[in-house]
């Protein structure tokens, strides 16, 4: 593109993105128990929208595995013994994010995040046709990568788009408009009975978002900051030039994000993993008292997502991050301690400063790494939390033989997710700051 070409684009976008800033008419729509959303332009909340329905599909599929877990055990003849090593292993698929993040930071994140939400929605449908364990598994596996990375791009996407002001709010709420497919999840499992081939019915309708592709491409634009990165000759231009750029520029700020995702899913994911079957054994909760609990209590939680983004605007993200990460350790402790029913109030509030925590960890992920490879950032947080995670039922295991007791077990693991916080107490603040200011471009190549 010779200069003048470049001139007139750049003015082009430079018109469109202040015709979008003095549109009349931001609105803010009130979404019932999810509070209002930010003060959008036209684009934002069409922005916005696209993301949230992408990130609400990939909580529909996850919550599925879950709920339907002694559905799919029996249909596809899984022996009990290897029920852990099946789930631990389809969770590995996240690792491969870092693989397909990259090119939403050389190809473009509208690009991607088509090919992410077709990926994903092919291999959960295929899900849904496994002959076999080995098969349901990797079409698993794949359909997690994708997710992954369809995650990822969508909470750049949204970061890229809206005000600094109202950057933290836009990703609780994204957040928190995706977690409510776990409610749809929990809803359709009510009906595995009646919809015709059961569990492999339920993962049929994961096949809805394909249908959205085609309008997706008509109205989802591309993402500004991307654009302009593009005509400043900015992009990379080899898929492997964001991760040496990620692990090369900037390496205090990511060590320290991956260290604190690490540790938090150390020593947390165990608790989350295991709280069900906690209920079941030693509380003699029925099943319809977990899935209600699940249902009602964790639709309060998710509004951590949503508080923590405002709460995080006005205080600060490093403050407001420190705080939530501290209290869920703390509250985890007391839940599995605490005696009778007062457990619900224990569960709901541990879930959302959990929550709380991991919105601000997302909008870090965001905001610490320049545009040409802030998509391949997001991806390296979810990598860091799977393999923590792993790490942390490896250790909850061993725990258990030494101690007798999962609740024991899962209590002393909460010492690597209280030294977390403090490592959020390094991170530089980013509330209220455009996203150039923070993470300039470090050019290392």
């Amino acid at each position: 593109m010779n200069p003048d070409d470049r001139s007139r684009v750049a003015s082009d976008l430079k018109s469109e993105t202040d015709a979008a800033a003095e549109e009349a008419g931001r609105k803010s729509v009130q979404l019932g128990l999810l509070g209002r959303t930010p003060p959008f332009t036209r684009r934002q909340r069409r922005v916005f929208w696209i993301a949230s329905t992408a990130g609400f599909f990939n909580e529909y599929d996850r919550a599925l595995l879950s709920l339907a877990l002694k559905q799919i055990q029996a249909g596809l003849k899984i022996a009990e013994s290897q029920l852990g090593a099946m789930l631990s292993v389809i969770r590995l698929g996240y690792l491969l994010t870092l693989l397909l993040t990259p090119f939403a930071d050389v190809f473009g994140r509208r690009r991607l995040l088509l090919y992410t939400v077709m990926g994903y929605t092919v291999f959960t449908g295929l899900s849904a046709v496994a002959p076999g364990e080995r098969t349901f598994v990797m079409f698993q596996i794949i359909a997690r990568a994708f997710a992954g990375a369809e995650a990822a791009v969508a909470m750049v996407i949204v970061a890229e788009e809206v005000d600094a002001a109202h950057r933290g709010w836009a990703i609780g709420l994204l957040g928190a408009v995706s977690s409510s497919g776990y409610g749809l999840a929990a809803i359709v499992f009510a009906f595995i009975n009646v919809i015709p081939y059961g569990w492999r019915g339920l993962y049929a309708i994961a096949l809805v978002p394909l249908m959205l592709i085609i309008p997706l491409r008509r109205v989802l634009p591309e993402s500004t900051r991307f654009e302009k990165e593009n005509l400043e000759g900015l992009r990379p231009l080899k898929v492997w030039q964001p991760l040496v750029q990620l692990y090369s520029a900037y390496p205090g700020r990511l060590m320290m994000m991956v260290s604190v995702a690490f540790l938090g899913s150390m020593g947390g994911n165990a608790a989350g993993f295991l709280f069900p079957k906690f209920l079941q054994e030693t509380h003699h909760w029925s099943p319809g008292n977990v899935s209600s609990l699940f249902l009602f209590g964790g639709a309060l939680g998710i509004l951590g997502s949503i508080v923590a983004g405002r709460l995080s605007d006005r205080y600060g993200r490093r403050v407001m991050g420190a705080a939530f990460m501290l209290l869920s350790p703390i509250l985890t402790i007391w839940m599995y301690t605490a005696p009778g029913w007062s457990i619900v109030p224990a569960w709901v509030l541990e879930l959302f400063f959990d929550v709380a925590a991991g919105t601000i960890l997302n909008a870090y992920s965001a905001e610490l790494f320049p545009t040409s490879y802030r998509s391949t950032a997001g991806s390296a947080l979810a990598v860091a939390g799977t393999t923590g995670g792993a790490l942390g039922l490896f250790l909850e295991a061993v725990l258990f033989n030494i101690t007798g007791s999962h609740a024991r077990a899962v209590c002393c693991l909460t010492v690597f997710w209280i030294i977390a916080p403090a490592i959020i107490w390094f991170f530089p603040e980013t509330s209220g700051r455009e996203l150039e200011e923070i993470s300039p471009e470090a050019n290392v190549i």
